[in-house]
């Protein structure tokens, strides 16, 4: 009966094609966390903002609305002073740097998940290319012991084979 290997020795086992799938795990999880700390920050929501600003803005203290807006810090807010720094001006100005300003903003939210993203597709083929390093390997450990190829012969190239595919999924899969 023969003992199921550590996860470890299943990282080993994967050879150098799982340094690279390490790395881009550990950037993906370093991506996702610090995005969902910027996303739940950018989502606070300030229920009186809109009124504090609102009601600066009716009694003519525009100085004051911006110093709201910048002291508030979230994409709401930068918005609303972009608003404000155009007031006075045609509806589609203001409109138009609204505008702008969200796009930009919405840049600044989704920043590094275009290599989540890359990390989702590339992982995988990693995983694959260890997959066809492990099946030549296995081949020419058979190819080399000639008639004397046994199982223990090809089962190094096919555990490299299969801990790879496995690792380049996991990592894909989670990067999704």
């Amino acid at each position: 009966m023969s003992s199921t290997p550590t996860l470890w020795a299943l990282i080993l086992q994967g050879g150098y094609i799982m340094i690279p799938l390490a790395l881009l795990l550990l950037l993906s999880i370093y991506i996702f966390i610090e995005r969902c700390l910027i996303i739940a920050s950018a989502m606070r929501d300030d229920k009186s903002l809109m009124k504090r600003v609102r009601d600066c803005v009716l009694e003519g203290d525009i100085d004051n609305a911006r110093r709201i807006c910048r002291k508030t810090e979230t994409p709401a807010a930068r918005l609303i002073l972009k608003g404000i720094s155009r007031i006075g001006r045609p509806m589609a100005d203001v409109l138009m740097a609204v505008e702008n300003t969200g796009n930009i903003e919405i840049s600044r939210l989704s920043k590094g998940l275009s290599l989540l993203s890359t990390t989702a597709a590339g992982a995988p083929m990693l995983g694959f290319l260890g997959t066809v390093v492990g099946m030549m390997d296995a081949f020419f450990q058979m190819s080399a012991a000639g008639r004397a190829a046994d199982i223990t012969t090809l089962s190094g190239g096919i555990s490299l084979a299969l801990v790879t595919t496995v690792a380049g999924l996991i990592v894909g899969i989670l990067a999704l």
